[in-house]
């Protein structure tokens, strides 16, 4: 484990520091980002929505993730290195200081004064044990899935395992139009594993305490 986290740092410090100092150069404003999420309380505000492309699956909760995460994702998503449709068709309609907004708005929804304290995780199985240590997963995303060595890293403890499947798979599609993720990291993390391995690793990160959640919203303002 720690030759492979030793081995994996250097690519990891340098992809955050990329970002980072770009992400550095606009300041969010949750106020008015309060007033841009329309468009995304559909999905994200309707606690066990589900989404329907490229398969079914509960869509991510977003209250409470890392703001730069958010930002990163989102310019992803209008830069097509993430191809999901809907996503990027909401994307290519936001400003840089759009996405920084609701990014920092959707850090602190839903958080409340008094934190409750966090819930014991479970060990893993062996295998998934094997898995987790084969892939490294730790390094990037930290104790409990909940602790990203870099803010522009998301949480994905307790995300819905449906999800997180999804979106392991999506690194190892490549030349599809219309779906799929590029990101040099995570693809050549799980282009090492078999769909069979990614959803026991999705099922093992689902079940771990949760620092993101779904804040009901209404559809309509």
């Amino acid at each position: 484990m720690k030759k492979l986290l030793l081995t994996l740092s250097p690519l990891l410090v340098a992809s955050a520091t990329v970002f980072s100092a770009h992400a550095q150069e606009l300041k969010g404003d949750a106020k008015a980002g309060e007033k841009k999420v329309a468009m995304c309380i559909g999905c994200h505000g309707i606690p066990g929505y589900q989404a329907s492309f490229p398969e079914v699956y509960r869509v991510p909760a977003i209250s409470g993730q890392n703001a730069r995460y958010i930002a990163s994702a989102l310019a992803a998503y209008q830069k097509g290195e993430r191809k999901h449709p809907s996503m990027r068709a909401i994307a290519e309609s936001l400003s840089e200081q759009d996405m920084a907004d609701i990014a920092l708005f959707y850090e602190g929804h839903g958080k409340s004064a008094a934190a409750a304290a966090p819930k014991a995780a479970p060990a893993p199985s062996t295998k998934v044990a094997e898995l987790l240590n084969k892939g490294g997963c730790i390094a990037c995303h930290g104790d409990n899935f909940n602790k990203p060595v870099d803010p522009s890293y998301p949480k994905v403890g307790g995300q819905p395992a449906d999800y997180l499947f999804v979106a392991l798979k999506s690194y190892k599609v490549e030349g599809q139009a219309t779906w799929g993720r590029a990101n040099g990291i995570m693809g050549g993390i799980a282009k090492q594993f078999s769909n069979a391995e990614l959803k026991d690793l999705a099922a093992y990160i689902s079940s771990l305490p949760a620092e993101v959640k779904t804040v009901p919203q209404s559809k309509f303002r």
